[in-house]
């Protein structure tokens, strides 16, 4: 799990949502790629009643886009552990040496649209 700060002024829930949704498969139950258990399902974890609606409606509106149904959990966040110093900013500090970090993470770091 990621948690993101964010400055309502500059990005939008909205548009953080529409990232979630075109970054990963969200329509696999408890996996990513090769990688399976619960660990690796697809959740949205609100911290207000306003973020749970707009999190269900994106979801609704996402699911066009799929062929498969979404299975992503949207539910409360509740408290949230860093997790080991091992894995913080990983991909900054693995990404000459890590052929994940070039084929995986790369590819959707560059579908990112960082000016809209």
């Amino acid at each position: 799990v990621v948690q993101v700060l964010f400055d309502p002024q500059k990005i939008s829930y909205g548009r953080l949502l529409d990232w979630f949704w075109d970054l990963h498969d969200p329509t696999t139950l408890n996996r990513q790629g090769n990688d399976i258990g619960t660990q690796y399902r697809s959740a949205v974890f609100f911290h207000s009643p306003e973020q749970k609606q707009a999190a269900e409606a994106s979801m609704a509106a996402a699911g066009a886009e799929f062929k498969d149904p979404i299975v992503t959990e949207i539910t409360a966040a509740t408290e949230f552990y860093p997790a080991p110093d091992d894995h913080q900013n990983y991909y900054f500090q693995n990404r000459s040496k890590n052929p994940y970090c070039r084929f995986v993470i790369e590819p959707k770091l560059r579908k990112l649209d960082l000016d809209h």
